[in-house]
């Protein structure tokens, strides 16, 4: 990794403590930038903190956040802010799933996913976007908005509807983002995964079992592998990372509403 491909940015990621969110962080870190790291789990969050600031390169700090909350958002930025002088990039990632069959899902199984996956991306796109109109344009460069989508975004599933629902949303808000805030010279763009390796994901194979989808725990990567791959792999934080920094830094520039595809070949299927 280029030590200097992100210095001078200011980024906070959401759902940061664990997964793509903390691997996120590190990478960030690890190319220059400040990171503040939000998570409902702080604890955990601040130990990723730690382990950053011990690496070396950029600082971090943890946040302890409900990122449903809006005054939770407000206060994450404000926290960046006061710890690094101002924000660049915001990079949402927090994310939730529990499968069920369309007649079994009931209201607390899609507010849930919904406010998780789509209403707290929202929340976190207008406060850090009220953060970044209020410094002011950057000289040289756009803010950047980053949201983090799902192979879900663009195909429906059996097994996950409220889940699809939101990420759809997802690709809704990177691209109606980028309209409505490119007036203030930000950007909104995202990425999509099919499988990764996550605590996200080891929990929906579990749960894939329970709900009688899938007769074994690791059937579900082994079908998804099989049936809807080009790559014949399941995916890892680190096959996620290059993207995600690709689009914080400013080789991403000229870029706006786009959603890209990190999920093996899945989306041609």
């Amino acid at each position: 990794m280029d030590p200097n491909r992100l210095k001078g940015k200011n980024i906070l990621i959401t759902g940061a403590a664990r997964g793509m969110g903390s691997a996120n962080a590190e990478a960030f870190a690890a190319q220059g930038a400040n990171v503040c790291l939000g998570d409902l789990d702080g604890a955990e969050a601040q130990k990723v903190a730690d382990a950053i600031n011990a690496a070396g390169g950029g600082k971090a700090i943890a946040v302890e956040m409900d990122v449903t909350k809006r005054e939770d958002n407000a206060a994450a930025v404000a926290a960046t802010v006061e710890a690094f002088g101002s924000i660049n990039v915001g990079l949402f990632n927090a994310g939730l799933n529990k499968p069920r069959f369309f007649m079994d899902i009931d209201e607390d199984n899609w507010d849930m996913i919904m406010n998780v996956n789509t209403k707290a991306m929202w929340l976190g796109m207008q406060e850090v976007a009220r953060q970044m109109i209020a410094q002011g344009p950057m000289e040289d460069h756009p803010y950047k908005l980053i949201n983090v989508g799902s192979i879900a975004s663009r195909k429906p599933l059996i097994d996950v509807t409220v889940y699809c629902t939101s990420k759809y949303g997802c690709l809704a808000l990177t691209e109606c983002g980028a309209l409505g805030l490119a007036e203030h010279n930000i950007t909104v763009n995202g990425y999509a995964p099919g499988v990764v390796v996550t605590p996200l994901w080891e929990q929906l194979d579990k749960d894939l079992v329970e709900i009688g989808f899938k007769e074994r725990e690791g059937q579900a990567y082994d079908d998804i592998v099989d049936s809807n791959l080009v790559i014949k792999r399941v995916s890892y934080p680190k096959d996620i990372i290059g993207t995600a920094s690709f689009l914080a830094s400013d080789d991403s520039d000229y870029m706006t509403g786009q959603m890209i595809s990190i999920d093996g070949g899945w989306v041609t299927k």
